[in-house]
């Protein structure tokens, strides 16, 4: 699959994730700890850490399962966007992941980001629906997700395990086209 890099602001750039990001996205983790996320080792925010994860993506991407994105700025990771748990044939389907540096936040990174991945994920991947959660009390997400032609889908009761206890979510979807399954790839891309 042909992904660009595209400019989403004067000087961010998406592109697709490699191995070599490894020591900024690192960098970037570590500056970025969030409530929002899920229980981490201390390897995660380990450049060797981040490559083998970047390595595992890669491969996932040849295989058609993955999209890793990065938002770069100056060589810095400033964001991240990923097109995980992709499923071709008649699903057509793949989820939503995504997070801004939070001195990046507030500036439309996010929406702008959420809306060129719909975008490659109908026209290149082939993606006929996309699904994202949040947990209940991160409105601003909520607000990309609305923005950027989510809909609210449902709540998830203890979906995910954060700051130490299940955590509900709110389901979001966005249909991106309802062409034939049989007019886009069949298989990895």
């Amino acid at each position: 699959m042909d992904i660009h890099p595209e400019q989403l602001a004067d000087d961010v750039t998406l592109r697709l994730a490699e191995p070599a990001d490894a020591p900024a996205l690192a960098a970037a983790f570590v500056e970025n700890r969030s409530p929002w996320e899920p229980y981490r080792p201390d390897s995660f925010f380990t450049a060797e850490g981040q490559r083998e994860r970047l390595e595992a993506q890669v491969r996932e991407y040849a295989e058609g399962r993955v999209v890793p994105l990065l938002l770069v700025s100056g060589g810095r990771v400033v964001g991240s966007f990923t097109l995980a748990r992709i499923v071709l044939g008649s699903f057509r389907s793949a989820s939503l992941g995504y997070w801004i540096a939070a001195d990046r936040q507030g500036r439309g990174l996010a929406t702008a980001g959420v809306g060129r991945v719909c975008r490659i994920a109908r026209e290149t991947v082939g993606l006929h629906r996309l699904e994202a959660s949040t947990r209940l009390d991160n409105l601003a997400s909520q607000r990309v997700l609305e923005k950027s032609g989510f809909e609210p889908i449902g709540m998830a009761p203890r979906y995910v395990h954060i700051g130490g206890a299940w955590q509900d979510h709110r389901l979001f979807q966005r249909i991106l086209h309802d062409d034939d399954p049989a007019d886009g790839p069949t298989s990895a891309f």
